[in-house]
């Protein structure tokens, strides 16, 4: 990434999120001449402001995705836009299905709009493993949100942007990630509960989540879908693995906490998918992720990429990584917060 960023004008869209801010960290590294971060949480771009007050090149800009006049002011002599903002969780999409729409798709739309008539020289969009063969609104919308994304690059021909699409799964210690849920639970009420033993995700730190996306935008030439490499974590595994750091910090025994299982939530999956057969079938690999082409923009050349297996890339029939590897992610990316030997709850 050096020097890629160097004198370069950002905006991250809907970077108060946790993917978001840490964009903003990885980018500032590299010396922009700015970084807009464009969301409508207040507070957060409030309490972002606080942590980075000595840094003179972030602007902040309350504004809401919906917005095109807004979305557009935001993105003038902008040279690469990262569009992160979403409704992502899925019992909250189910419920409010139009609101969904109208951030996930036509919210996705206005940042297109936008970036033709600014002239952006790329546009990443931030999809997800959910956007294959959808069973619930926020996977459809985010799934529709990729097809305008890839439609793009030949409809908007007549202009300069490269688009792409970045496809991961969960990220662990994210806003509404399950771990500083289980964490919470453990603490106040000495019980958790999981959905079902028996489901896996594809799962990836927030430094990978970060990087690949960076890398990706550098790797664009125009309509592509990146797709993540992420291993795949059994819940019943990460559960109990969180159980036996938390309990050891807070000084109890991990049997004394009980597991629910409640079972799926409307729209919920027992399993998720990084990448249907018929999109193996002409997808690429790099060494830590895919790339599936858009056939309508002809023939690229992608450097160190060679033809992926053609198959279902399925947390279900994929190997899950070892409770000791999942053990191993936790710590090393200090994922979890309970503070040692105290029943106190350190937020995340």
């Amino acid at each position: 990434m050096e020097g890629y960023f160097k004198n370069k004008k950002v905006l991250i869209i809907g970077g108060t999120g946790t993917i978001g801010q840490s964009l903003l960290n990885t980018i500032l590294q590299d010396g922009p001449d700015v970084v807009r971060i464009f969301s409508r949480d207040e507070h957060k771009q409030f309490e972002m402001q606080q942590q980075m007050r000595h840094q003179s090149n972030i602007r902040f800009l309350i504004g809401d995705v919906r917005d095109y006049e807004r979305v557009r002011r935001a993105m003038q002599d902008i040279d690469y836009v990262f569009h992160v903002a979403a409704m992502k969780h899925v019992p909250s999409c189910e419920y409010n299905p139009f609101e969904a729409v109208q951030t996930n798709i036509i919210g996705t739309q206005n940042v297109i709009q936008a970036s033709l008539d600014c002239g952006v020289k790329k546009t990443v969009f931030t999809s997800t493993d959910k956007a294959i063969s959808p069973t619930n609104t926020y996977g459809a919308s985010k799934l529709m949100a990729e097809r305008l994304i890839a439609a793009a690059q030949y409809y908007g021909s007549a202009g300069k942007t490269i688009f792409a699409a970045v496809r991961f799964g969960n990220v662990m210690g994210s806003r509404g990630s399950v771990i500083p849920l289980f964490e919470r639970q453990i603490i106040e009420k000495s019980r958790i509960t999981i959905t079902d033993r028996n489901m896996s995700r594809f799962m990836m730190t927030l430094k990978q989540a970060t990087e690949l996306t960076i890398e990706a935008l550098m790797k664009a030439q125009g309509g592509e879908i990146f797709v993540l490499k992420m291993p795949v974590i059994r819940l019943q595994d990460l559960a109990e693995c969180v159980v036996q750091e938390v309990a050891k910090r807070i000084g109890i025994n991990p049997h004394s906490i009980a597991m629910d299982e409640i079972g799926l939530r409307p729209g919920e999956k027992m399993y998720e998918e990084l990448m249907t057969q018929e999109e193996a079938a002409h997808a690429l690999e790099f060494n830590r992720m895919f790339l599936i082409p858009n056939s309508f923009v002809g023939q690229r050349l992608y450097l160190h990429a060679n033809p992926a297996k053609v198959k279902s890339y399925s947390s279900h029939n994929d190997s899950a990584i070892s409770k000791t590897q999942v053990s191993e992610i936790l710590a090393d990316n200090n994922l979890i917060k309970t503070s040692i030997n105290s029943k106190e709850w350190t937020s995340v």
